[in-house]
């Protein structure tokens, strides 16, 4: 089968996951919270930024290698970091780091992973990067981070947007718990997926949140109450002073909207802004983040790096958000319907998608350069 005659779209992708993954795990990766609207309001604003095309340009190839934070990458998109992938898929982490390097984009580890830091060290080649929670206590931030270095991540996220879990009805009506709970929803569910089951039989590892739970007792541990919640914290400025001192990497701060909390981090000292209102999963009334984008690149000045993320599905999308300010995109779902879809092959494929998308639509406009997005925008 020609995947890319078949599912040729990252929402083909989608519709295949879902049919081979139990709904508990589909409905944790693919709903927002509340009504969903922050999902709408992403994906409107998105799709109402056009660009004005050109004629007789003749042949246009197109440059996708991009440099960030002194790393030249082969295309201007990586995978961000996804809360236990190896539910999504059986050893999803390891093959995504692996299609990352062999790609030449970054991959994004998180912390509340089904795989551990050390799982996947040996596949994250100089492309890891580790997206930090962060934890109620300094002594456990402190014990850490060297593990994480140690592994050979040496770009360190901190995700400030999720000060408390945020309630997804969905993920709830799908009775979702890590580990999973072993009930006749739960096992009627995986029943319904023996290709999802047979796969995390072949991987043997019971998915839970494995860095996480290696610094929590299991004695005394209600079975619904995972280590994420027992441990994550509640991040102020102080904690990000204190994170920057004690990491002697690259800082990326995520979850970044409002251009006065922008200027503040960049006099912190963090090295990026990851733009992003984690896909409408934590809050659903605030802005389409593709409108702040330019507010916060004209707060911050030309040369600090902004990564986007939010909404995306389309290699065109990458391209919107490069031309309202962005120097690099970053997508989740996409690539977890891609390894829920295909495995590995998914995940290849993701890429292939975007990276045609984009090469197409900059032939379409006439240009081979990036950095001609912005002159060619349609007045909004």
């Amino acid at each position: 089968m020609d995947i890319d005659l078949s599912h040729p779209s990252i929402e083909d992708l989608r519709q295949r996951a879902k049919k081979r993954i139990p709904k508990f795990a589909f409905e944790y990766l693919d709903s927002a919270t509340g009504r969903e609207m922050g999902l709408k309001v992403n994906r409107d604003a998105l799709d109402a930024i056009g660009f004005m095309p050109g004629i007789l340009r003749g042949h246009v190839t197109a440059a996708l290698e991009t440099t960030l934070m002194g790393d030249t990458y082969a295309a201007p998109f990586g995978i961000a970091p996804v809360g236990m992938s190896g539910l999504i898929w059986a050893g999803a982490e390891r093959k995504l780091a692996q299609a990352a390097v062999e790609h030449n984009i970054p991959f994004c580890l998180s912390s509340v992973a089904v795989a551990s830091p050390e799982d996947v060290a040996s596949s994250i080649g100089n492309n890891g990067w580790f997206q930090h929670y962060p934890v109620n206590s300094a002594e456990l931030r402190r014990k850490m981070l060297p593990r994480i270095k140690a592994a050979g991540f040496d770009k360190l996220i901190i995700t400030v947007d999720v000060p408390e879990e945020s309630r997804r009805e969905r993920q709830r009506r799908a009775n979702l718990t890590v580990p999973p709970k072993v009930d006749v929803q739960t096992v009627s569910s995986m029943a319904m997926r023996p290709v999802w089951c047979l796969a995390h039989l072949r991987e043997g590892i019971v998915p839970r949140m494995r860095f996480f739970d290696d610094y929590i007792s299991q004695r005394g541990r209600e079975s619904f109450t995972h280590a994420g919640a027992l441990i994550r914290g509640c991040p102020d400025w102080q904690y990000l002073r204190e994170l920057r001192q004690e990491w002697d990497g690259k800082l990326i701060v995520k979850g970044v909207q409002r251009p006065e909390d922008a200027k503040q981090l960049v006099e912190e000292g963090a090295d990026c802004l990851w733009i992003s209102n984690h896909s409408g999963r934590q809050f659903e009334a605030g802005p389409a983040v593709i409108d702040q984008l330019p507010k916060i690149r004209e707060a911050v000045g030309p040369d600090m790096p902004l990564i986007y993320d939010s909404g995306v599905a389309w290699g065109l999308d990458v391209m919107r958000a490069l031309a309202k300010g962005a120097n690099f995109v970053m997508l989740g779902r996409a690539f977890q319907y891609g390894v829920a879809a295909f495995g590995r092959k998914g995940i290849d494929h993701v890429i292939h998608i975007l990276r045609a998308d984009i090469q197409s639509n900059m032939s379409q406009l006439g240009i081979e350069d990036m950095d001609q997005l912005p002159d060619l925008l349609l007045d909004s």
